[in-house]
């Protein structure tokens, strides 16, 4: 689906370099007994917090450094902090993910752990187990130039989300299907995605603008799962976007402070509370 602008250069960088990986060679379809994200959501509910899915990501091409933190550590910290989920950067080369990393995660933790990588087809789902695994719309189908399927580009962009969707939850995992505007969130409600994600990051300039979900989240049907994805940068984006319509958040640089170094745990904390203080805020003025 990637018709219409062109992608940004660090974007098509990561593309070519996802379909150049060998990760997926000779691997067996995986069976996952997954965690199930909408349970823990509602357990956040329940207990009064906001559903943040807090990432695991190293680095990025939008970030202003590296965190060299071991990643169980970051995730257990992010737990403390009342992450309902967490989110593993899985793409070694423009994220400085690994599954091993994710492995180690999911074993620490006892929350839904999200697969967040560049997964172009079925193979690319057996690498290793998660909770969720992320589907990015506009991607499907995408080969580079230098691959012989790139023919293939987004000409039945809803049927190969649709078989990518159905390929997923044969696995075990729980698809989340990231869309970035209303055809792409067409194609994935046509898809059956029961899970989709609003990215607020516009994938041709690498620009951040919250009026990409509250333009399409109102076009999301009510049993669907609705996460609010990117530019998400405190308390107050929390609040906006929780009013817009997202069931969950999901979270990286804020809580992992490239440049800053801060605490993972209370950066986490302040998010998840987000809406806990304007109400305590509310009540002390009347």
């Amino acid at each position: 689906m990637t018709q219409g602008r062109e992608l940004a250069p660090a974007v098509r960088s990561i593309l070519t370099a996802a379909s150049e990986r060998d990760d997926t060679a000779e691997c067996d379809p995986l069976a996952v007994d997954a965690r199930s994200l909408t349970d823990a959501i509602d357990r956040a509910e329940r207990d009064g917090r906001v559903p943040v899915i807090a990432e695991v990501k190293p680095t990025s091409p939008t970030s202003d450094g590296t965190r060299e933190d071991d990643p169980v550590e970051l995730a257990t910290a992010m737990v403390e902090g009342g992450a309902t989920a967490i989110s593993v950067l899985t793409e070694p080369t423009h994220f400085g993910g690994s599954a091993e990393a994710l492995t180690r995660v999911r074993e620490a933790v006892d929350v839904p752990v999200l697969r967040k990588d560049f997964v172009l087809d079925e193979a690319g789902m057996d690498v290793v187990e998660a909770d969720l695994l992320l589907l990015i719309a506009r991607f499907v189908g995408v080969r580079e130039p230098t691959d012989s399927r790139a023919s293939r580009n987004a000409t039945r962009p809803e049927a190969e989300l649709d078989e990518l969707v159905t390929a997923a939850r044969d696995r075990g995992f729980q698809p989340l299907v990231e869309v970035h505007d209303e055809a792409e969130l067409e194609a994935a409600l046509e898809a059956g995605a029961e899970i989709v994600g609003i990215n607020n990051r516009d994938l041709a300039e690498l620009e951040v603008d919250l009026d990409t979900f509250e333009s399409v989240a109102p076009h999301v049907p009510d049993d669907v799962t609705l996460i609010a994805e990117s530019g998400i940068s405190g308390p107050a984006d929390v609040r906006r976007m929780r009013e817009a319509g997202a069931d969950a958040l999901l979270v990286g640089s804020a809580i992992m402070d490239h440049a800053g170094d801060t605490d993972v745990t209370a950066n986490t904390r302040a998010l998840v509370r987000a809406t806990a203080e304007t109400e305590t805020k509310t009540r002390t003025q009347t």
